[in-house]
């Protein structure tokens, strides 16, 4: 159980509806057990007060930095002074640190928890050709961390393709060297295929992916947060090759999380 002291730190989980905010039994035990003395408190702002609440919550000298969820994710941008990389190129943010100056920092930990897991498992990512199947707001973060850590090239791919196309464009201004395409693909080209859909939530959902002819020496990763493998890592799992899975829950990214609410970076937004 989090106990919270007058030198607690807190952390506004912001968002709306409340009921369906899970990061406070995330992160709060995730806390007491580190000895971390820090608090996640979820709290309900609506669209309409949005502009009003948050430079407000952010005068309270307590107040650590801010979780931002739905609806809020993309709305919050203009608010912010500064920005990560990754925020500019999903166009979306769900951590904000205040500095010591007052500017709040916005930054987007769901695309690095995922890769740092990646490299956790030893997954070979610099130089890799990396296929991302949806470019929603978090294949756009994972393809922003794919190009941050260094992958020879990307593929995106999205049953709206402007949306690949508009996400091909970020990661070329940001990444200029770096080779990235937008539509269909075949799986066999690449060494790493990433489902950023939410196909594998229903049993009777099709394949992503279509495994046949890929190589062995592939990585297959999947967002998709289900308590069982779903059926493209059960499928990768039977032939015996390399998959993972991550969700926002993992201790990756709770870690992530943490640190940039507390201690991130950033850079204006032009």
């Amino acid at each position: 159980m989090t106990l919270i002291r007058g030198s607690t730190s807190l952390i506004a989980h912001v968002g709306y509806p409340t009921h369906i905010f899970k990061s406070p039994l995330i992160y709060n035990p995730y806390f007491a057990s580190a000895g971390i003395d820090a608090a996640v408190v979820p709290m309900g702002v609506t669209s309409d007060d949005l502009e009003a609440v948050l430079p407000g919550l952010f005068k309270l000298t307590n107040l650590r930095g801010a979780l931002i969820t739905m609806p809020h994710k993309m709305s919050v941008l203009p608010l912010l002074n500064m920005c990560s990389t990754a925020v500019e190129i999903a166009g979306a943010c769900n951590a904000i640190r205040r500095r010591d100056d007052g500017a709040l920092v916005g930054d987007l930990f769901d695309g690095e928890g995922f890769v740092r897991g990646l490299r956790r498992k030893g997954a070979p990512l610099r130089g890799a050709s990396a296929l991302v199947m949806g470019c929603g707001g978090v294949g756009s973060a994972i393809a922003a961390a794919l190009a941050a850590e260094g992958v020879g090239g990307l593929t995106l791919t999205d049953s709206n393709g402007d949306l690949a196309m508009r996400l091909q464009r970020r990661l070329t201004t940001h990444y200029p060297g770096l080779a990235v395409s937008a539509g269909m693909s075949d799986p066999v080209r690449h060494n790493l295929l990433v489902n950023a859909t939410p196909l594998g939530l229903r049993p009777d959902d099709p394949m992503p992916f279509e495994l046949s002819q890929v190589s062995q020496s592939t990585w297959i990763g999947d967002v998709v947060m289900s308590s069982a493998p779903t059926p493209l890592v059960a499928a990768a799992r039977a032939r015996g090759w390399r998959c993972f899975m991550e969700a926002p829950s993992s201790p990756a990214a709770i870690a992530i999380g943490w640190s940039m609410t507390a201690s991130g970076s950033g850079r204006m937004i032009a």
